[in-house]
């Protein structure tokens, strides 16, 4: 019997097998939960369909965050599929590299609205479109980054879509915990991710980490999917509207 025995698992962001997504999906797996996994588009269907028959996963389907129409169409095959489920896990975030790489105060005001849409109202959207379907008991989780509270160079507007998902995650909590589920957001440490790969400082940061955090080393996506396995867990009931930092410790010192 595993942690999450019994429990389903709707897991929305695994791009490849370096994703924090994929991490979680296969911790889950390994402590008995069932899970499914979404892709935006066609182009990522092909790269997420073989990771799903490899997981073994109950069914997948399309999911674009940035298209009204299918919120409603992913409730409609979760329901179709499962009734209703335990656990969504939000690993999505994305901004133009454009808005990465040159000085804050020249972010585009497309850029900005892309960044915080994709990367942050689509916690909102999931919650409502699904909250129907959430078990008692239930869990939301959102993977965030220590951008969203501190400058860090290169992260730009996505610290800023980061800061608006874990408020939007505090604000949901007060909304979902009258039906008895629960919204918390996982601050990763960098990881060599397909998403961090257009941050222009990222080998600093694997660098700094290395040498001035507590543990001296960087984590890894199985590190996350630990703490996603104790926040999809009954072992967290009471848990809820919280960051979980999983970083080696480089927060509580920088």
């Amino acid at each position: 019997m595993g942690l999450l025995t019994g429990k389903k698992a709707l897991i929305l962001g695994v791009a490849n097998e370096r994703s924090l997504a994929w991490g979680v999906a296969k911790s889950f797996k390994e402590q008995g939960a069932q899970v499914a996994l979404t892709y935006p588009n066609e182009k990522m269907k092909d790269r997420v369909i073989p990771l799903a028959s490899e997981l073994g996963a109950d069914f997948t389907c399309e999911m674009d965050v940035t298209v009204d129409e299918q919120y409603g169409e992913l409730a409609k095959v979760v329901e179709e599929n499962w009734g209703k489920f335990d656990i969504l896990v939000h690993s999505i975030a994305f901004a133009d590299r454009n808005d990465l790489r040159g000085e804050f105060s020249e972010t585009s005001r497309e850029g900005f609205k892309m960044a915080c849409d994709v990367s942050a109202f689509s916690l909102i959207g999931l919650s409502n479109a699904l909250k129907g379907l959430l078990n008692e008991n239930g869990s939301v989780m959102a993977m965030t980054y220590y951008g969203s509270v501190k400058m860090l160079k290169n992260y730009n507007v996505m610290g800023v879509a980061k800061a608006a998902l874990e408020a939007s995650a505090r604000y949901l909590a007060e909304d979902l915990g009258q039906f008895g589920v629960r919204v918390n957001c996982i601050s990763a440490g960098a990881i060599r991710t397909l998403a961090s790969s257009g941050v222009g400082s990222i080998k600093e940061i694997f660098k700094a980490v290395e040498e001035k955090a507590p543990l001296r080393r960087n984590i890894t996506i199985e590190d996350v999917g630990g703490a996603a396995v104790y926040l999809g867990s009954d072992l967290s009931k009471n848990v809820t509207g919280q960051v979980m930092y999983v970083d080696s410790g480089i927060s509580s010192i920088a």
